[in-house]
């Protein structure tokens, strides 16, 4: 006990003393010796505040990713720190001994250098894979190469819920997409969206903010939040399955730390991983109507409603409006209803209905009441009887059908004044008024407007001109297709053509991130805008998109040294700029620079 009390007191001090002697920046590789082709990590480490960074040359090696960040924290003798860790990812291209320079950080206002790595590249093997970097900033897709795909499936996952499973064709269904987590979660996308096919959906609209809520599923406590809530009614009967609703997470994972002093209190850094959730499927069993008791007439309509008819009024005069109306109130597939068929008298003419709705969706279902009104207009005075509407659906909680009855409607209509015209209001208090004309007009006698034979446009000069004209403009487009097709055949310069506006439209953006204050989105808009300008002006592979090239691409060009300078300078300074607050100066100048440098390259290609 003595002796484990001894060791752990020797461990604090050395870690002290360690820790007093300042901060250092620290050089390491994830390996030394690489086969040519194959990717590996070089990692720049230091404690303390970054103030700048200026990485080596990487003469060499390709840079496939960097500069990336990872932070980490360790605890001693009560006192906590923070390191930093700024990490490229590289590759050989052919092999030999290759020394990778020291790199320079600022910290805490001092300069500091790191040691330099001897790497050795062999020579590639046909079929090697390609080693993964672990450490890119969260830009893995997928499992991290450490393995970790089935710890995250534990912590990390949805489920899509239905409340019934066993149901009749136009039942209503309320399925909740849950997601449930015990891992920090940085970011999400939606892969895609179930297509509920067999089924008319309806979305729940609720919050745009999520709802976390504690809850035990399996025996684990986890955060849920519900993702989307939908009331789907089956159109057709059979076992129809639900889409899984997929997703991707970027989940931030606790990488353990080398350091023993860190692994003894706890410390350690962490990486970014995607990791992609899908819902399992989900089978409904949809039973049919059945035929048995099904009433004559019977229009689809499942769930609990009653219905109530009315009319505005019961005595008028042949040509007058009146409005017949149906209310519908009741859960179930009402926004699938079908207008009513009645059947009026002959002699009062109708128009198709006009339909409001008063509809609510919540997880208990679809309710409300839906009104159809029908405008009638008698033409003829008389006793009129609108006969009773018989409404049918079915119940599913009882497995049966309902028919209820509204009506019937008594009308007196009184003879109208000869030759009146017909107002009719489409509402007892709408004020939308529509004025019907008569029956029959009048032939014209007047015959001043018409054309005598052969002074018509057929034949005319005009004519003429529009019917060879036609040819023309086709001859004319298939030569602009043509043309068009000969102009972009060439990839590469089509991408050289549209470069300048590709970045006008990054360096746009930049302006706006600058007016609104966020200085990292404007250099990162910035320094995207003028490295996308140069792979496509010059036709440079994303691989091999590095400073080294780009001058080697430029001189061949013929760009002026002067230029190259300034644009490895502003490339430097917005690299820098992730790390070392600049003035607003300094921002507007690196805005300036850019954009001169983009004009002066398209004069003089």
């Amino acid at each position: 006990m003595k002796i484990r009390y001894y060791l752990l007191s020797v461990l604090l001090l050395w870690s002290a003393f360690s820790f007093a002697q300042g901060s250092k920046v620290t050089a390491t590789a994830s390996s030394t010796q690489v086969a040519a082709g194959e990717q590996f990590e070089v990692y720049f480490t230091t404690s303390g505040n970054i103030s700048s960074f200026d990485r080596p040359s990487f003469a060499g090696f390709n840079v496939l990713s960097g500069p990336n960040q990872a932070f980490s924290q360790s605890s001693v003798n009560g006192q906590t720190t923070s390191s930093m860790t700024i990490s490229f990812v590289l590759s050989a291209a052919k092999e030999g001994e290759y020394t990778i320079g020291s790199a320079t950080m600022t910290v805490d206002g001092r300069d500091y250098k790191s040691n330099p790595l001897r790497i050795k590249v062999t020579k590639g093997r046909a079929g090697t894979q390609q080693q993964q970097p672990s450490g890119a900033g969260g830009r893995q897709s997928g499992a991290s190469p450490s393995g970790k795909s089935s710890d995250i499936s534990g912590r990390l996952f949805m489920r899509a819920i239905a409340n019934k499973t066993n149901v009749y064709q136009g039942e209503q269904i309320a399925v909740t997409y849950k997601l449930y987590t015990n891992i920090p979660i940085v970011g999400n996308e939606a892969d895609k969206l179930p297509d509920f096919n067999g089924f008319w959906s309806q979305e729940i609209k609720g919050s745009n903010n999520i709802d976390w809520k504690q809850e035990e599923y399996n025996g684990q406590r986890y955060h849920v939040a519900v993702l989307k809530e939908i009331i789907l009614f089956p159109e057709r009967f059979g076992k129809l399955t639900l889409d899984p609703l997929i997703m991707t997470f970027l989940v931030r994972t606790t990488v353990p730390s080398n350091d023993p002093i860190e692994q003894l209190f706890g410390g350690g850094s962490y990486e970014d991983v995607k990791y992609k959730v899908k819902t399992a499927p989900v089978t409904i069993n949809v039973k049919p109507l059945p035929d048995a008791g099904k009433p004559e007439g019977f229009d689809g309509a499942v769930g609990q409603f009653s219905i109530v008819g009315s009319v505005d009024k019961s005595s008028l005069k042949a040509n007058e409006a009146l409005n017949y109306n149906l209310k519908i109130t009741g859960s179930g597939n009402l926004k699938l209803l079908k207008a009513p068929q009645v059947n009026f008298p002959a002699d009062l003419e109708k128009y198709d209905p006009k339909i409001n709705d008063r509809i609510t969706e919540s997880m208990s279902g679809v309710s409300g009441t839906r009104d159809y009104t029908y405008l009638l207009i008698p033409r003829h005075e008389g006793n009129y009887t609108i006969e009773p509407l018989k409404f049918s659906y079915f119940n599913p909680a009882t497995g049966k059908y309902v028919t209820l009855n509204a009506g019937p409607f008594e009308l007196k209509v009184a003879k109208g004044a000869p030759g009146s015209n017909v107002t009719a209001y489409s509402s007892g208090n709408q004020k939308d008024i529509k004025m019907l004309a008569k029956d029959i007009s009048y032939i014209k006698t007047n015959t001043s407007g018409l054309y005598k034979k052969g002074s018509a446009f057929f034949g005319s000069g005009t004519y003429y001109i529009l019917l060879f004209l036609g040819p023309l403009l086709f001859i004319g487009a298939f030569i602009y297709r043509n043309q068009y097709r000969e102009k972009n055949r060439d990839q590469v310069k089509v991408k050289g053509r549209n470069a300048n506006k590709i970045a006008t439209k990054h360096l746009a953006n930049a302006q706006k991130q600058l007016a609104a204050g966020n200085k990292t989105m404007f250099y990162q808009d910035v320094y995207k805008g003028l490295y996308q300008y140069l792979s496509d002006k010059f036709n440079i592979p994303a691989a091999e998109l590095n400073k080294e090239h780009i001058v080697e691409k430029l001189t061949q060009a013929g760009i002026k040294e002067e230029l190259i300078s300034q644009l490895t300078d502003t490339l430097d300074l917005c690299e820098m700029a992730r790390y070392a607050p600049m003035g607003v100066s300094a921002e507007q100048q690196v805005f300036d620079k850019a954009k001169s440098i983009i004009n002066d390259i398209e004069n003089h290609a």
